[in-house]
């Protein structure tokens, strides 16, 4: 969800988390932890995808978040051509650069946590700071002394990837996920809000 809001125009017109004041975007801002690093690359071998969008244009291995700096937004032709500016078309892919650390390895550095496998049901709460609420699912396990000791009730959570990317405490291995690479994330304070009977 975060990536899919890396847009030029509703950056520009106020509507997004990318927005700065008098209608200027938030490129050359460190938003997140400076471990982050976000691209596309439509001939990445683990999720390659179309190198043409559906304007006719070529798409390029792109960096987006660098050191956690934002280094580029997408552009439209129309966009584009409203500021001056060449288009950016916009990605099939997102790729979040990891670390070497293991899922075993993160349970294991813990003394206290929950571990999330998945997440679902998100929705958004506020576009302009990218605030989501949705549940866990699929297995939510109590972290304790670097075990898993046992399973918990689902959770609902609101909570900002941009709070939780300057929550960072590690960044482990990629794993592919709807097409995209992700890698496994140790984070602190991340906002569970109440539980939920959901399965």
């Amino acid at each position: 969800n975060m990536f899919r809001s890396l847009n030029a125009r509703s950056a520009d017109e106020g509507r997004s988390f990318m927005s700065a004041p008098e209608g200027k975007n938030k490129i050359g801002e460190k938003i997140v932890d400076e471990r982050v690093n976000i691209y596309s690359d439509p001939l990445h071998p683990e999720v390659p995808t179309a190198t043409w969008n559906g304007e006719g244009q070529s798409i390029k291995k792109t960096s987006w978040i660098e050191n956690g700096v934002v280094k580029n937004l997408a552009y439209d032709r129309f966009w584009a051509k409203e500021k001056g500016v060449e288009p950016v078309p916009f990605p099939s892919n997102a790729i979040m650069a990891g670390g070497d650390a293991s899922l075993e390895d993160l349970i294991k550095s813990t003394k206290k946590g929950i571990l999330v496998t998945r997440l679902w049901y998100i929705r958004s709460v506020d576009p302009q700071t990218l605030l989501y609420t949705g549940l866990t699912r699929d297995g939510t396990f109590y972290i304790e002394n670097g075990e898993i000791k046992y399973p918990v009730k689902n959770f609902r959570f609101n909570e900002s990837p941009i709070i939780m990317l300057n929550n960072l405490e590690t960044l482990g291995k990629q794993v592919r996920i709807n097409g995209n690479l992700i890698p496994y994330m140790k984070v602190r304070d991340f906002t569970f809000t109440s539980l939920s009977d959901a399965v």
